[in-house]
């Protein structure tokens, strides 16, 4: 199951442009519920007023419920939590503007347990957030942004408490998963007041860095979703209408250019991406993609496939924690809410049927297959995801895709 937890920051300020919905500003792709990359569990801040603690949801059950994990202390409205395979959440607290504290909160019986890992300071000029739960579930990272150089530390599942694994050259934002090892990390990044461009970096390799995304020279180019098993990337860049972020998509490792679909552009409407289907093996093109539209109106729910000519819209439950959901191997969209009279629920969402894709579209997912298969790769077999460059190619085809 893939879910959207990336996050981003007020002082991010590269993300100032409006977005191309005619003056809509698109929405942080920051949930009030954040999900274990398999599904499993969820974490929230919870409570009223002064009154916060963590609340733990379990996902994975016949039905979902949640845990609240209170403290003798409330925790503040800027406390960062994130949810760990094994049913405990990691909480990051601010402390003297400086100091940025974790430790690991469990329920014990009618009390809470809290195991401290320790600190990181972050200077007044830096700012700390954590990045999106690793897929292996056990680890936990956060990025520490200067006003040069961007730091990654390991702050749960480390041998000593927090400890700095890679260094990055410029000032980086989101945070993006590419393989299923919690091994590659996409960032985006900008140096020396350039554009913004996606990079990947490997754990394994004492952080090394390697371009991602380079639609053009001088375009903006963020990744905002990734799929591991089919290759899928949802990338938002002002490549085909400078100044003006667009929505498109490529393949991890092909030589197909990023197409940026019409369908994905609504009038007076912003359109952030927060979730993939997985499962789908050498099959980018048939991966359903859960889409949050937010208008003056309100928010609710798109679905599309790249295969496909028009994005589907459906409303979402009442309660529904904006931007937050999953999908299951199978297709089914699954939307996580909370009301009054049912404070934990999982609405499964029935996604309009899909139109079927043109000739054009299966001939190209047939091509992108088997780019990705490789030489001599058989088709459904495991592949790693290796990070290179998107082709640089013409935006269009002459036929847009969508």
């Amino acid at each position: 199951m893939t879910a959207c937890a990336i996050e981003t920051t007020a002082e991010d300020d590269d993300r100032d442009g409006e977005h191309p919905a005619r003056g809509v500003r698109p929405a942080a792709c920051t949930t009030g519920l954040t999900i274990t990359a398999n599904g499993a569990y969820a974490a929230r801040l919870a409570g009223v007023g002064d009154a916060l603690y963590a609340e733990r949801w379990t996902l994975d059950g016949p039905e979902p419920y949640a845990v609240p994990l209170p403290l003798d202390q409330p925790e503040e409205p800027g406390t960062q939590l994130l949810p760990l395979a094994d049913g405990r959440v990691l909480v990051a607290r601010r402390v003297d503007g400086r100091r940025n504290t974790f430790s690991l909160l469990y329920p014990t019986g009618p009390a809470t347990g809290e195991l401290r890992l320790g600190a990181v300071e972050a200077p007044g000029s830096e700012h700390l957030v954590l990045l999106p739960p690793s897929p292996d579930g056990i680890c936990a990272y956060a990025l520490c942004v200067g006003p040069e150089t961007s730091t990654l530390w390991l702050v749960a599942g480390g041998a000593f408490g927090p400890e700095q694994v890679a260094e990055v050259p410029g000032r980086c934002s989101g945070g993006v998963w590419l393989d299923r090892t919690g091994r590659m990390l996409a960032l985006d990044r900008r140096q020396a007041g350039g554009p913004v461009k996606a990079v990947a970096v490997d754990l394994e390799r004492g952080g090394e860095v390697t371009p991602l995304l380079q639609i053009t020279e001088d375009s903006d180019d963020r990744l905002l979703l990734a799929d591991p098993d089919s290759g899928l990337l949802l990338i938002r860049s002002d490549a085909p209408s400078p100044g003006h972020d667009r929505l498109g998509w490529g393949v991890l490792g092909s030589l197909l250019p990023v197409r940026f679909p019409e369908c994905l552009r609504l009038d007076d409407a912003a359109v952030t991406p927060f979730a993939v289907q997985p499962g789908q093996v050498l099959m980018p093109e048939t991966c359903a993609v859960a889409l949050r539209i937010d208008a003056a109106g309100g928010s609710w729910v798109g679905t599309w496939q790249p295969a496909a000519r028009r994005m589907g819209q459906l409303a979402a439950p009442a309660g529904w924690l904006a931007g937050a959901g999953l999908w299951t191997p199978e297709g089914v969209l699954r939307l996580p809410y909370a009301t009054a009279g049912a404070p934990c629920g999982l609405a499964d969402v029935e996604a309009p049927p899909e139109p079927s894709p043109e000739p054009a579209a299966v001939a190209a997912a047939a091509a992108s297959a088997g780019s990705a298969a490789g030489p001599g790769g058989a088709a459904g077999a495991p592949r790693v995801c290796r990070p290179v460059p998107l082709q640089q190619a013409p935006l269009t085809d002459g036929k847009p895709a969508g």
